[in-house]
């Protein structure tokens, strides 16, 4: 059922059957570290490239979360994933191999969610009944994308952010435990001429609290209505914005119920953390793993996840013009 204009309600609440995170070793020398199920000591985890060690990433996951799903790889109907390489590579990659059929996505590092909504989507009007979402990032791979290889050593402002090695998978089912996808709300892309890549959390930040904003008016509701609401990975300086933003939109937020993902997965004094996290992989692992632990230990009933992504690319960039972002927004619950 659809509500107001951009807002989907999902009448028979696909369930999220397993998730699965895995990471690298800054991850797992951050705060959320016991919420991976799987972390790695080195950035190329035995391959020969970073790309290929990105695809790794999220092969782990998608095969973790199928396993944990206790199902098999006949039994996922659709695989819906992104990342942030050239053409989505590690996505259709992991595909490959996995043998599912397979909807490829990019929406920058709103993928997460995108995936999410769409797979719920399936699922919810029996086109499918296992649908599995994940997406991957690599910061030695992503880093070359949208800014500057590390080997080149170019000099980073406080504004940049850290993009999280890591990777996250869901499998979304018609029915069993788990905590349930209730709504989303698909943003708008959002442009208020920003140019620096450097800064991409105030970027992003207008299109979070544009869909934020949507989401609310769709369904009714205030920001009291969640327990938690998560955007993707705005760090520092985009959070900051995104608060000062809340009014002009006349959204109550309670500070105490807003976080970001891109303050969460890494502590403040970790070397070279600049203004926080950043990566499709950064709303995932969060998500999949630290805030769905806590929904299991009941700690959280209602969640609104709000994944952004900053959707420009080196061509783009290079031929200056302004950074397009958009935000993707899903409800989740879950009660025992």
């Amino acid at each position: 059922m659809k509500a107001g204009k951009q807002t989907w309600i999902f009448d028979n609440r696909p369930t999220i059957l397993a998730t699965a995170v895995v990471g690298g070793p800054r991850e797992a020398r951050g705060p959320l570290a016991e919420d991976f199920d799987l972390l790695h000591d080195d950035l190329l985890f035995g391959e020969k490239s970073f790309e290929k060690a990105e695809r790794k990433l999220l092969e782990e996951a998608c095969e973790l979360a199928i396993r944990k799903a206790d199902l098999k790889q006949e039994d996922i109907e659709f695989m819906l994933a992104g990342d942030l390489s050239n053409q989505i590579i590690s996505s259709t990659f992991t595909s490959r191999g996995l043998a599912i059929p397979y909807l490829g996505l990019f929406g920058a590092c709103s993928t997460s969610m995108e995936a999410l909504a769409l797979g719920a989507l399936i699922v919810d009007t029996k086109f499918g009944n296992n649908v599995l979402c994940g997406t991957a990032s690599h910061y030695a791979a992503v880093e070359k994308q949208y800014r500057y290889p590390t080997e080149y050593g170019s000099q980073k402002p406080d504004t940049a952010q850290w993009t999280v090695t890591g990777a996250g998978a869901a499998v979304l089912g018609q029915a069993g435990q788990g905590p349930q996808v209730v709504s989303a709300t698909i943003g708008k892309v959002i442009d208020m001429g920003l140019k620096d890549p450097f800064n991409m959390g105030a970027a992003m930040a207008p299109a979070a609290v544009d869909t934020i904003s949507a989401h609310c008016q769709d369904l009714d509701i205030t920001p009291d209505h969640y327990d938690l609401i998560a955007t993707g990975d705005l760090g520092r300086y985009g959070h900051a914005l995104t608060l000062e933003l809340f009014p002009k939109y006349h959204i109550d937020m309670p500070r105490e119920k807003y976080v970001d993902c891109g303050m969460m997965i890494y502590y403040e004094h970790q070397p070279m953390l600049f203004a926080g996290a950043s990566g499709t992989a950064c709303s995932a692992t969060v998500t999949y793993g630290h805030i769905l632990n806590r929904m299991r230990k009941g700690e959280l009933k209602r969640v609104l996840i709000v994944a952004t992504g900053a959707l420009l690319s080196p061509m783009s960039y290079q031929q200056k013009e302004s950074i397009p972002c958009i935000a993707h927004a899903v409800a989740i619950e879950y009660s025992e």
